[in-house]
């Protein structure tokens, strides 16, 4: 019988106007999606396997728990990540506005020098660079998540999601990681990002 605790879930609607980029390609999002869509589908796989695990068998080197366990971080680190992903692009770009702009104006000085900062950050990173908003220190940062389950800080708010693996940018860009980067930019819904910022009640102060 399946657990109570456990609820199959599906993947979120793509938005129409993620066909409709601006330099990132019809074709780079519908594959990028089916991989998301994957991550839903091994979530839900990983959680029926779970249910009646044998839990006096756990060990740290190898048991069914340890290796469930761990990739089901992935595969919900890679639902989580991929919907921030998807809900803030399909906008017009540019630079930030509204409480946003306000935000990284106060905690990097400019926008230019975020966006420089989140660009650099990107180069770095093996999977995904984030501006997060950290309640601990009341402030924005950016930092890199190597993996999908790469979390380096607790109690911090993402509002902008950059992936930065391969699959996100190789049908159009190959290597030209960078060029992938000022597309994304320029994609980006402030609007969406701004809702965020409201919805969290992240202090502009």
């Amino acid at each position: 019988m399946p657990s109570r605790t456990f609820e199959e879930i599906v993947p979120r609607e793509l938005k129409p106007a993620l066909l409709e980029l601006d330099g990132i390609s019809r074709e780079s999002v519908e594959a990028h999606y089916k991989l998301y869509e994957g991550y839903v589908s091994k979530r839900n796989e990983i959680l029926r396997a779970l249910d009646g695990v044998d839990l006096a068998s756990a060990n740290q080197t190898y048991s069914a728990i340890r290796a469930l366990k761990v990739e089901l971080t992935f595969a919900v680190g890679g639902i989580k990540n991929h919907e921030v992903y998807f809900e803030h692009l399909g906008g017009g770009g540019g630079d930030p506005d509204g409480a946003f702009a306000q935000l990284v104006e106060r905690d990097f000085g400019s926008v230019q020098d975020w966006r420089a900062d989140l660009k650099a950050t990107g180069l770095a990173g093996r999977g995904w660079a984030w501006t997060a908003y950290d309640w601990d220190e009341g402030r924005l940062f950016n930092y890199i998540g190597d993996a999908q389950n790469t979390y380096p800080i607790w109690n911090a708010t993402p509002l902008v999601a950059l992936d930065v693996y391969e699959h996100a940018y190789f049908l159009d860009y190959r290597t030209d990681r960078a060029s992938y980067i000022d597309a994304f930019f320029d994609n980006l819904d402030w609007s969406t990002v701004n809702d965020w910022v409201s919805k969290y009640q992240i202090p502009l102060k």
